[in-house]
């Protein structure tokens, strides 16, 4: 068992863990803002769960405070991150799951470290070889497995700015970079959970296929997928927790 708490990062679409017990409804101060988090129990374990967007939806997906979200974690004295994406697949079809190993960042404008050379870190350059703990990783595919769900292992995570869905053009960059799944939120979440020193892993859903691979990119039915997978992502997370508690 590990000790301390377990947290738990979701994104558009699960505005709450159901299984989490005797949920509190926090906001969390940070020295790089205020995040909220609902903090309760999974299979006995203390949980921090943390709503990227906010359980309202209302910070979209270039103005989510990265290291607000995972600085919380760190004082809350989590110990592990089980993070959740929705994402357009490469590859992958829409309702599939997908277990990362890697990323390719094709952000523009994020604040995507703790460290700018300031005492008393100063200059911190932190190997990102494997950014994806393998452990978490492991539990995350043993979780489907157990609930006779099966899942992509391995994939690349493609991060773009967005507000924006990415354009056919920079999909076909992406898919011959060998990008699998692409969104919004995987990063710098993942690398400043490096800097941090917190093992982190991410569930991909995938929702839609990417531009040009299938009809526009569409809101209302990236919601409808989101509305038909929602039970099961949130069997897997509970089955994971249950597996690190």
């Amino acid at each position: 068992m590990s000790a301390g708490s377990l947290g738990v990062i979701t994104g558009t679409g699960f505005t709450d863990v159901t299984a989490l017990e005797n949920p509190q409804l926090q906001e969390i101060v940070t020295a790089f803002g205020t995040v909220e988090a609902v903090v309760g129990e999974l299979h006995g374990r203390r949980t921090v769960f943390l709503p990227r967007h906010r359980r309202d939806h209302s910070v979209p997906p270039h103005l989510v405070n990265y290291r607000a979200l995972i600085q919380a974690l760190v004082d809350q004295g989590v110990t592990e991150v089980l993070a959740v994406n929705v994402v357009g697949g490469i590859g992958p079809e829409t309702g599939q799951l997908v277990v990362v190993d890697d990323f390719i960042d094709y952000t523009k404008s994020r604040i995507s470290s703790f460290f700018d050379g300031a005492p008393p870190d100063g200059v911190v350059h932190v190997d990102v070889t494997e950014p994806y703990d393998s452990r978490l990783r492991s539990t995350w595919i043993e979780a489907a497995g157990q609930l006779g769900l099966d899942v992509i292992p391995h994939g690349i995570y493609g991060a773009f700015e967005g507000p924006r869905f990415e354009t056919a053009a920079e999909i076909r960059m992406a898919r011959a970079a060998g990008v699998t799944v692409v969104g919004m939120t995987g990063v710098p979440e993942v690398v400043l959970a490096m800097e941090r020193g917190l093992p982190y892993a991410s569930l991909c859903l995938v929702v839609n296929p990417a531009a040009g691979l299938g009809p526009p990119v569409s809101v209302d039915a990236i919601v409808e997928q989101i509305t038909l997978s929602a039970e099961t992502v949130q069997g897997v997370i509970a089955e994971a927790a249950r597996m690190l508690s």
